[in-house]
């Protein structure tokens, strides 16, 4: 067991760890309804508290709400003091593990907490020696869900961490996050929320806070639980939750607790620290690269399967355009099937949307718990994708354009390549900012299929720009369209130069096709 809470440790507790204390805390959500009610408790270094309750009592808001995770349509009220003074915790000194651990399926366990090491973990220390941190955390936490736990943090929430595990998996797991608290001469803050745990396991947490309908039913040590349900009479009436909060509201533990919050607010230590605990933006960019490649290269929905329909589709087109000629029906063709190539390839993006949605809830967790930013996994995710869509654009591109007989010279298929490409690009990064605005992968598939689809309708493609209605569909849509950028230069680099008879002059003679500015 964990030592007890006195009063009599001064300031020691405050030289380790960033003490939590939350006074008459509420949150309502939209329409008024409350669903943390008057919270008060505390949480110290080198003590593991837990948060208990039936389903639906609160606990995972409150650990959102002392996290600084609440959602928008929440109201919270009270006071949450970090070390005696109102702030927020600072980006990156405090760990979140949620119940529903959002990982990257295609990499291997140790190739996951590698990762996470090499993006947490300060660029003072050496590869051999992250190495070596994660390897370690993968023994101690024996390959459990809990493996993914920040490594060093101060303060560590967690939401059910033995959700889905035995009753031995669960102690051993909590045990070894028991033994954070005091790992390498650091006392850390631990919260956790735990759903009907054993016996063995509850004798693990230093701290007990039980609620019931967002109310505090007992908060106080472990130790003093039996005791004080005892003196109140358990097995219990229907109305225990009543009893139970009023007794404790007039008990000698809430006078304690709050006695405690008091002292801990007077021992005002400094602000809390900032402190530069990641690696460097170039090393996340580059670790960020690296494992989005791992990931896009081992699943298979993220551009293998594309990049086979794509060449399955190429060969029809290869076979139903081969040939085309030069005569003043081919002039109908090449537009055609320059239009199709460009239409699809892009299309067809939306096909990795649920690879999108998996990638954004792990950029979602890590962000939050500080690992790294939005423009590093920007810039991963981006640099990662590069050689793929090259070869995605390369190879259908070639099936495409060289049987049929498109304009002849390597200069022209190299920029008919480079214009799939960039489209491609365009729309990879038009799918990832609907992916953050449209969590729910089925909607974004239909939001990002209606936007393609009116870009390609206003490209300048099936009606001229002129015949265009001006509100909207001209003004703003045709110009902000990118196919229609990708239209016009397409079709001048297939056309100009090139001489078709001219059939319908009569005379039998050719010239050369003048190429109109779109």
């Amino acid at each position: 067991m964990p030592e007890s809470n006195t009063g009599g440790r001064g300031n020691r507790f405050m030289e380790d760890g960033d003490s939590l204390t939350w006074n008459d805390l509420w949150v309502t959500v939209s329409g008024g309804r409350s669903i943390l009610r008057g919270l008060t408790g505390y949480a110290r270094p080198g003590e593991l508290l837990a948060i208990m309750g039936p389903s639906g009592c609160g606990k995972t808001t409150l650990l959102d709400t002392l996290a600084g995770r609440l959602s928008a349509n929440t109201r919270q009220a009270g006071d949450i003091l970090i070390n005696g003074r109102n702030q927020a915790l600072a980006y990156g000194t405090s760990a979140y593990v949620t119940q529903d651990d959002a990982l990257i399926t295609t990499l291997t366990v140790r190739e996951a907490v590698y990762y996470s090491a090499q993006l947490q973990l300060p660029d003072s220390m050496t590869k051999p020696e992250k190495k070596a941190r994660a390897e370690m955390t993968i023994r101690e936490m024996g390959l459990q869900d809990a493996m993914d736990t920040r490594i060093a943090p101060k303060p560590l929430f967690l939401d059910e961490p033995t959700s889905g595990l035995d009753s031995a998996a669960s102690y051993y797991v909590m045990s070894r996050i028991a033994s954070l608290n005091r790992k390498d001469d650091i006392r850390r803050t631990i919260i956790a929320s735990i759903h009907q745990p054993s016996f063995e396991v509850f004798q693990l947490f230093t701290n007990l806070c039980l609620l019931s309908a967002g109310k505090t039913v007992y908060f106080g040590p472990v130790s003093a639980a039996n005791e004080f349900f005892a003196l109140n009479g358990f097995p219990c009436p229907k109305e225990v939750i009543d009893i139970l909060v009023k007794s404790y509201k007039s008990s000698d533990l809430y006078q304690m607790v709050q006695k405690e919050i008091a002292q801990i607010c007077k021992q005002r230590d400094g602000a809390l620290e900032k402190t530069k605990r990641q690696a460097r933006f170039f090393s996340q960019c580059h670790v960020l690269t690296r494992r989005s490649f791992i990931n896009m290269s081992r699943d298979h929905g993220y551009y293998w399967m594309r990049l086979g329909i794509y060449i399955s589709l190429s060969v029809v087109l290869g076979t139903v355009f081969s040939g085309i000629g030069t005569d003043y029906g081919s002039i109908q063709a090449r537009g055609s099937l320059t239009m199709f190539v460009v239409s699809f390839l892009t299309f067809m993006t939306i096909g990795g949307f649920p690879s999108f949605i998996e990638d954004m809830k792990v950029f979602e967790r890590e962000r939050l718990n500080g690992h790294y930013g939005v423009t590093a996994f920007v810039v991963g995710n981006t640099l990662s994708a590069l050689p793929f869509l090259a070869l995605v654009a390369l190879i259908p591109g070639a099936i495409t354009y060289f049987p049929p007989g498109l304009h002849k010279g390597y200069e022209h298929f190299f920029f008919f390549v480079t214009v799939l490409f960039v489209c491609m690009m365009l729309v990879e990064s038009l799918m990832m900012i609907v992916a953050s605005l449209v969590p729910n992968f089925l909607m974004g598939i239909i939001v990002g299929a209606g936007v393609q689809g009116l870009m390609i309708l206003v490209g300048g493609f099936f009606r001229l720009p002129t015949d265009l209605p001006k509100p909207l569909l001209k003004y703003p849509f045709y110009h902000i369209a990118f196919h229609k950028y990708a239209y016009q230069a397409l079709f001048k680099n297939e056309f100009e130069g090139m001489t078709f008879p001219n059939v319908q002059g009569g005379n039998g003679g050719s010239q050369s096709l003048p190429v109109k500015k779109f």
